[in-house]
């Protein structure tokens, strides 16, 4: 039988571009054929990391990936290692022997399942969120630990000739770029993904976006995936090894003035994390009472009832997205994740774009 042709490859004269999806380990069974041809690589999340080792002994899926193999040949599968609140980082890249365990594991897990590389995230080094470990120390042993990983990666080698990825998820914001060395640490790196998502929300009472692609006229909060990626550029990363994250779900802020369309607007409670997109979709966009509204200027949607705000990505903000990476020169798009999107109208969004035939949005 002759083999689908998969649109994403890299043709001709024609740079790639990645499309990295991340899936919790319970939900790859849910992953379809054609669904796994819109990808070029997958994050499983979430391996651990504890006494100076990755673990996976409580995800449940991992024999499942060469079924993903058959599904889509050209399919690059990573197993993600963190997440927020997962701490082992610090104390394993704080000494020699640690870095050599955690490389070891590395190793190790790549020989036993069919996995093409390791995916760090890592939040953050040099920051005790959630309660994990950190060290100033963090800034230099990420950079060994990565250093450590990728010579235990390549010493180990593959029968193809090809090279086992390693890559990592990076905070959008210049906290992230004082806790490494961006310009040591990408020497070691395929590629960053860059976390441009809840950039606002969970630590601020003004409301606005949280994955726009560039910063609209009087936001007081800068961030934005534009502002993030020149960033990292400017920091020493290559810009063919960054990749912009879409957001797959939604934040809300409550009690909201019924002001410019409650855009910008002081809120008395933070922002939370709001519905899914499918949610959004079955229930909110034009239902209920919400209002869809956008702002050109940041290419992003949001929505609102009154009184409740609600920031996120939809089909036009992540063309837009895909525009710009494709215009910029970096190196693909990343997404959280792939089980909010159930009806897949994001991925196939993505998919469009991405697609050597794509026309440039229209606003």
């Amino acid at each position: 039988m002759e083999q689908e042709n998969n649109p994403l490859q890299p043709q001709p004269g024609i740079p790639p571009c990645r499309v990295v999806g991340y899936v919790g380990d319970r939900d790859i069974s849910s992953l379809s054929r054609e669904d796994a041809l819109k990808l070029t690589h997958l994050n499983i999340a979430f391996g651990h990391v504890k006494d100076d080792e990755i673990q996976t002994a409580h995800l449940i899926s991992l024999e499942q990936l060469p079924d993903l193999k058959k599904m889509n040949p050209d399919l690059t599968i990573l197993l993600s290692v963190g997440g927020w609140s997962a701490g082992g980082f610090s104390e394993a890249a704080s000494t020699s022997e640690g870095r050599s365990r955690m490389a070891k594991s590395a190793v190790k897990v790549v020989e036993n399942y069919a996995i093409d590389g390791i995916d760090l995230d890592w939040e953050y080094p040099c920051y005790p969120e959630a309660g994990i470990a950190s060290s100033p120390a963090d800034k230099t042993n990420f950079t060994l630990l990565l250093a450590a990983i990728r010579e235990g990666l390549d010493e180990q080698g593959r029968k193809d000739g090809s090279h086992y990825l390693l890559t990592i998820a990076a905070g959008a914001d210049q906290y992230y770029l004082d806790g490494t060395e961006m310009d040591q640490a990408a020497r070691y790196l395929d590629y960053v993904q860059l976390m441009t998502y809840d950039m606002r929300g969970g630590f601020q009472t003004l409301t606005g976006h949280h994955t726009n692609l560039y910063t609209a006229t009087g936001d007081l909060f800068r961030i934005s995936a534009h502002a993030s990626a020149q960033m990292f550029i400017r920091a020493g990363v290559p810009k063919e090894k960054l990749l912009l994250g879409a957001a797959f779900y939604s934040r809300m802020w409550k009690d909201v003035p019924d002001n410019n369309h409650g855009l910008c607007q002081m809120t008395g409670s933070f922002g939370g994390y709001g519905p899914d997109y499918g949610e959004l979709e079955a229930e909110y966009i034009g239902k209920n009472g919400y209002l869809r509204y956008w702002d050109d200027e940041a290419k992003a949607p949001y929505l609102f009832n009154g009184s409740t705000f609600i920031t996120y990505d939809d089909e036009q903000s992540i063309t837009c997205k895909c525009e710009y990476i494709k215009e910029q020169g970096l190196g693909g798009i990343m997404f959280w994740e792939y089980k909010c999107d159930p009806g897949r109208t994001l991925l196939d969004a993505i998919h469009r774009a991405v697609s050597p035939q794509s026309s440039p949005v229209s606003n």
